[in-house]
Protein backbone atom coordinates (compact mmCIF):
# COMPACT_ATOMS: atom_id res chain seq x y z
CA UNK A 1 0.00 0.00 0.00
CA UNK A 2 2.99 2.57 0.31
CA UNK A 3 3.09 2.59 -3.57
CA UNK A 4 -0.03 2.90 -4.83
CA UNK A 5 -0.70 3.85 -8.63
CA UNK A 6 -0.75 7.57 -9.71
CA UNK A 7 -3.37 6.52 -12.68
CA UNK A 8 -6.93 7.06 -11.81
CA UNK A 9 -8.30 3.81 -12.65
CA UNK A 10 -5.29 1.75 -11.77
CA UNK A 11 -6.18 3.17 -8.26
CA UNK A 12 -9.63 3.05 -8.39
CA UNK A 13 -9.51 -0.56 -9.85
CA UNK A 14 -6.88 -1.68 -6.76
CA UNK A 15 -9.01 -0.21 -3.94
CA UNK A 16 -11.82 -1.96 -5.18
CA UNK A 17 -9.76 -5.37 -5.26
CA UNK A 18 -8.31 -4.34 -1.95
CA UNK A 19 -11.77 -4.24 -0.05
CA UNK A 20 -13.05 -7.90 -1.88
CA UNK A 21 -9.59 -8.96 -0.38
CA UNK A 22 -10.53 -7.37 2.99
CA UNK A 23 -14.01 -9.07 3.06
CA UNK A 24 -12.05 -12.27 2.70
CA UNK A 25 -9.89 -11.56 6.36
CA UNK A 26 -10.36 -13.87 8.81
CA UNK A 27 -10.99 -11.93 11.36
CA UNK A 28 -14.55 -10.67 9.47
CA UNK A 29 -14.79 -14.42 8.26
CA UNK A 30 -14.95 -15.76 11.65
CA UNK A 31 -17.42 -12.94 13.02
CA UNK A 32 -19.82 -13.43 10.17
CA UNK A 33 -19.83 -16.94 10.80
CA UNK A 34 -20.90 -16.19 14.52
CA UNK A 35 -24.03 -13.69 13.96
CA UNK A 36 -24.92 -15.52 11.17
CA UNK A 37 -25.21 -19.02 13.19
CA UNK A 38 -26.91 -17.04 16.27
CA UNK A 39 -29.16 -15.80 14.25
CA UNK A 40 -29.92 -19.03 11.98
CA UNK A 41 -32.92 -20.93 13.82
CA UNK A 42 -34.89 -17.81 15.03
CA UNK A 43 -34.31 -15.47 12.03
CA UNK A 44 -33.33 -17.28 8.96
CA UNK A 45 -33.73 -14.07 6.97
CA UNK A 46 -31.29 -11.84 8.94
CA UNK A 47 -29.01 -14.43 9.12
CA UNK A 48 -28.48 -14.39 5.28
CA UNK A 49 -27.78 -10.32 5.50
CA UNK A 50 -25.51 -10.84 8.41
CA UNK A 51 -22.34 -10.45 5.99
CA UNK A 52 -23.99 -7.63 3.80
CA UNK A 53 -24.75 -5.49 7.01
CA UNK A 54 -21.53 -6.35 8.33
CA UNK A 55 -19.22 -4.81 5.28
CA UNK A 56 -22.09 -1.84 5.68
CA UNK A 57 -20.98 -1.06 9.14
CA UNK A 58 -17.34 -1.56 8.71
CA UNK A 59 -17.28 0.60 5.09
CA UNK A 60 -19.12 3.79 6.59
CA UNK A 61 -15.97 4.06 8.69
CA UNK A 62 -13.77 3.60 6.14
CA UNK A 63 -15.81 6.49 4.11
CA UNK A 64 -15.22 8.75 7.93
CA UNK A 65 -11.55 8.27 7.73
CA UNK A 66 -11.36 8.77 3.68
CA UNK A 67 -13.43 12.37 4.10
CA UNK A 68 -11.61 12.99 7.38
CA UNK A 69 -8.01 12.65 6.22
CA UNK A 70 -8.40 13.95 2.88
CA UNK A 71 -9.98 17.64 5.13
CA UNK A 72 -6.80 17.49 6.57
CA UNK A 73 -4.53 16.48 3.92
CA UNK A 74 -2.99 20.23 3.72
CA UNK A 75 -1.74 19.74 6.82
CA UNK A 76 -0.93 16.52 7.45
CA UNK A 77 1.35 13.47 6.24
CA UNK A 78 1.51 10.16 6.61
CA UNK A 79 4.94 9.19 8.82
CA UNK A 80 7.49 7.57 6.80
CA UNK A 81 7.30 4.91 9.86
CA UNK A 82 3.54 4.07 9.17
CA UNK A 83 3.78 1.92 6.16
CA UNK A 84 6.81 0.17 7.11
CA UNK A 85 4.91 -0.47 10.47
CA UNK A 86 1.32 -1.45 9.29
CA UNK A 87 3.39 -3.57 6.53
CA UNK A 88 4.80 -5.90 9.79
CA UNK A 89 1.90 -5.85 11.75
CA UNK A 90 -0.63 -6.97 8.78
CA UNK A 91 2.29 -9.65 8.46
CA UNK A 92 2.44 -10.69 11.88
CA UNK A 93 -1.66 -11.14 11.92
CA UNK A 94 -1.93 -12.66 9.01
CA UNK A 95 0.59 -15.67 10.01
CA UNK A 96 -0.92 -15.93 12.96
CA UNK A 97 -4.70 -16.59 11.34
CA UNK A 98 -3.13 -18.39 9.13
CA UNK A 99 -1.81 -20.80 11.53
CA UNK A 100 -5.03 -21.04 13.83
CA UNK A 101 -7.14 -21.51 11.06
CA UNK A 102 -5.31 -24.61 9.49
CA UNK A 103 -4.97 -26.02 12.75
CA UNK A 104 -8.65 -25.36 13.20
CA UNK A 105 -9.25 -27.22 9.77
CA UNK A 106 -7.16 -29.95 10.81
CA UNK A 107 -8.72 -30.52 14.37
CA UNK A 108 -12.33 -30.11 13.45
CA UNK A 109 -14.44 -33.48 14.13
CA UNK A 110 -14.85 -34.59 10.54
CA UNK A 111 -18.97 -34.27 11.56
CA UNK A 112 -18.99 -30.92 12.24
CA UNK A 113 -18.29 -27.54 9.99
CA UNK A 114 -15.17 -26.16 10.27
CA UNK A 115 -15.49 -22.57 12.04
CA UNK A 116 -13.00 -19.93 10.93
CA UNK A 117 -10.98 -18.26 13.66
CA UNK A 118 -11.05 -14.50 14.49
CA UNK A 119 -8.91 -12.46 16.93
CA UNK A 120 -10.93 -8.92 17.15
CA UNK A 121 -14.80 -10.70 17.48
CA UNK A 122 -14.06 -12.30 21.11
CA UNK A 123 -13.12 -8.45 22.38
CA UNK A 124 -17.18 -7.77 21.37
CA UNK A 125 -18.49 -9.75 23.87
CA UNK A 126 -22.95 -10.04 23.37
CA UNK A 127 -22.24 -7.84 20.73
CA UNK A 128 -21.83 -10.64 18.45
CA UNK A 129 -25.00 -12.11 20.17
CA UNK A 130 -27.38 -9.93 18.28
CA UNK A 131 -30.64 -9.88 15.85
CA UNK A 132 -30.42 -6.51 15.68
CA UNK A 133 -29.51 -5.24 12.26
CA UNK A 134 -28.65 -2.02 13.24
CA UNK A 135 -26.12 -3.64 16.01
CA UNK A 136 -24.63 -5.98 13.05
CA UNK A 137 -23.50 -2.72 11.14
CA UNK A 138 -22.47 -1.63 14.55
CA UNK A 139 -20.26 -4.94 15.21
CA UNK A 140 -18.55 -4.29 11.10
CA UNK A 141 -17.70 -0.49 12.22
CA UNK A 142 -16.32 -1.30 15.21
CA UNK A 143 -14.18 -3.78 13.53
CA UNK A 144 -12.88 -0.83 11.54
CA UNK A 145 -11.16 0.73 14.29
CA UNK A 146 -7.67 -1.14 13.61
CA UNK A 147 -4.53 0.02 12.59
CA UNK A 148 -4.88 -2.05 9.30
CA UNK A 149 -7.78 -0.41 8.06
CA UNK A 150 -7.31 2.96 9.21
CA UNK A 151 -4.27 3.19 7.62
CA UNK A 152 -5.17 1.43 4.41
CA UNK A 153 -7.99 4.05 4.55
CA UNK A 154 -5.74 6.72 5.19
CA UNK A 155 -3.15 5.94 2.69
CA UNK A 156 -5.61 5.79 -0.53
CA UNK A 157 -7.21 8.84 0.86
CA UNK A 158 -4.14 11.32 0.70
CA UNK A 159 -3.58 9.58 -2.63
CA UNK A 160 -6.81 10.59 -4.59
CA UNK A 161 -5.83 13.85 -2.93
CA UNK A 162 -3.88 14.63 -5.90
CA UNK A 163 -7.22 14.25 -8.43
CA UNK A 164 -9.00 17.24 -6.74
CA UNK A 165 -9.89 16.37 -2.63
CA UNK A 166 -12.81 14.95 -1.09
CA UNK A 167 -14.64 13.74 -3.55
CA UNK A 168 -12.29 11.79 -5.00
CA UNK A 169 -11.29 9.94 -1.43
CA UNK A 170 -15.02 9.23 -0.96
CA UNK A 171 -15.49 7.38 -4.09
CA UNK A 172 -12.24 5.64 -3.46
CA UNK A 173 -14.45 4.92 0.22
CA UNK A 174 -17.15 3.63 -1.81
CA UNK A 175 -15.15 1.39 -4.11
CA UNK A 176 -13.66 -0.03 -1.14
CA UNK A 177 -16.79 -0.57 0.49
CA UNK A 178 -18.55 -1.74 -2.00
CA UNK A 179 -15.94 -4.86 -2.67
CA UNK A 180 -16.15 -5.91 1.07
CA UNK A 181 -19.66 -5.63 0.13
CA UNK A 182 -19.22 -8.35 -2.17
CA UNK A 183 -17.27 -10.55 -0.52
CA UNK A 184 -18.83 -10.50 2.88
CA UNK A 185 -22.17 -10.35 1.36
CA UNK A 186 -21.47 -13.77 -0.20
CA UNK A 187 -19.79 -15.09 2.54
CA UNK A 188 -23.12 -14.64 5.01
CA UNK A 189 -25.30 -15.94 2.07
CA UNK A 190 -22.80 -19.43 1.93
CA UNK A 191 -22.32 -20.00 5.75
CA UNK A 192 -26.45 -19.96 6.20
CA UNK A 193 -26.57 -22.35 3.62
CA UNK A 194 -23.59 -24.43 5.17
CA UNK A 195 -25.43 -24.48 8.53
CA UNK A 196 -28.89 -25.46 6.52
CA UNK A 197 -27.13 -28.42 5.08
CA UNK A 198 -24.51 -29.87 7.44
CA UNK A 199 -24.31 -32.97 5.34
CA UNK A 200 -21.42 -34.25 3.70
CA UNK A 201 -20.43 -31.87 0.89
CA UNK A 202 -21.16 -29.17 3.32
CA UNK A 203 -18.58 -30.81 6.03
CA UNK A 204 -16.25 -30.35 3.09
CA UNK A 205 -17.04 -27.30 1.03
CA UNK A 206 -16.14 -25.87 4.72
CA UNK A 207 -12.56 -27.55 4.71
CA UNK A 208 -11.99 -26.18 1.18
CA UNK A 209 -12.70 -22.46 2.40
CA UNK A 210 -10.86 -22.97 5.83
CA UNK A 211 -7.93 -24.79 3.95
CA UNK A 212 -7.68 -21.63 1.21
CA UNK A 213 -8.33 -19.09 3.75
CA UNK A 214 -5.42 -20.41 5.89
CA UNK A 215 -3.03 -20.78 2.59
CA UNK A 216 -3.95 -17.05 1.31
CA UNK A 217 -3.21 -15.74 4.59
CA UNK A 218 0.43 -17.65 4.90
CA UNK A 219 1.11 -16.71 1.58
CA UNK A 220 0.56 -13.09 1.25
CA UNK A 221 2.52 -13.25 5.01
CA UNK A 222 5.66 -14.62 3.60
CA UNK A 223 5.09 -12.34 0.33
CA UNK A 224 5.82 -9.57 2.89
CA UNK A 225 8.58 -10.84 4.38
CA UNK A 226 10.07 -11.93 1.28
CA UNK A 227 9.76 -8.09 -0.15
CA UNK A 228 11.76 -6.77 3.37
CA UNK A 229 14.59 -9.43 3.11
CA UNK A 230 14.80 -9.30 -0.55
CA UNK A 231 15.61 -5.53 -2.68
CA UNK A 232 14.95 -7.79 -5.89
CA UNK A 233 11.80 -9.35 -4.84
CA UNK A 234 10.24 -5.98 -3.54
CA UNK A 235 11.33 -4.05 -6.98
CA UNK A 236 10.07 -6.85 -8.89
CA UNK A 237 6.44 -6.31 -7.05
CA UNK A 238 6.89 -2.66 -7.48
CA UNK A 239 3.94 -1.45 -9.85
CA UNK A 240 1.82 -5.42 -9.70
CA UNK A 241 -0.05 -4.38 -6.52
CA UNK A 242 -3.10 -4.71 -8.55
CA UNK A 243 -2.03 -8.08 -10.53
CA UNK A 244 -1.36 -9.40 -7.26
CA UNK A 245 -4.49 -8.71 -5.61
CA UNK A 246 -6.57 -9.31 -8.56
CA UNK A 247 -4.75 -12.69 -8.61
CA UNK A 248 -5.92 -13.47 -4.91
CA UNK A 249 -9.36 -12.59 -4.96
CA UNK A 250 -8.90 -15.39 -8.31
CA UNK A 251 -8.00 -18.06 -6.49
CA UNK A 252 -9.96 -17.60 -2.76
CA UNK A 253 -13.30 -16.86 -5.41
CA UNK A 254 -12.76 -20.27 -7.48
CA UNK A 255 -12.55 -21.87 -4.29
CA UNK A 256 -16.00 -20.63 -3.06
CA UNK A 257 -17.31 -21.74 -5.85
CA UNK A 258 -16.02 -24.98 -6.04
CA UNK A 259 -16.72 -24.97 -2.40
CA UNK A 260 -20.58 -23.53 -3.35
CA UNK A 261 -21.15 -26.47 -5.76
CA UNK A 262 -20.50 -28.95 -3.07
CA UNK A 263 -23.26 -27.79 -0.96
CA UNK A 264 -25.25 -28.11 -3.91
CA UNK A 265 -24.97 -31.80 -4.30
CA UNK A 266 -28.32 -33.64 -2.91
CA UNK A 267 -27.85 -34.68 0.23
CA UNK A 268 -27.34 -38.40 1.33
CA UNK A 269 -30.14 -40.24 2.67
Amino acid sequence: MDNLPQDWIALASLVFVLGMKHGFDADHLATIDGLTRYNARSNPALSRLCGALFSLGHGSVVLFIALLVSTLAAQWKVPEWMAVFGAWVSIAFLLTLGVVNLSAVLRTDPTHLVQPVGFKGRFLGSLQRTSHPALIALVGALFAFSFDTMSQAALFALTATQYGGWAHALTLGLLFMLGMLVTDGINGLWISRLIRRADQSALVASRVMGLVVSGVSLLVAFFGIAKFISPEIDAWSDGKELVFGFALVTIIALSFVCALRLTRRPALA
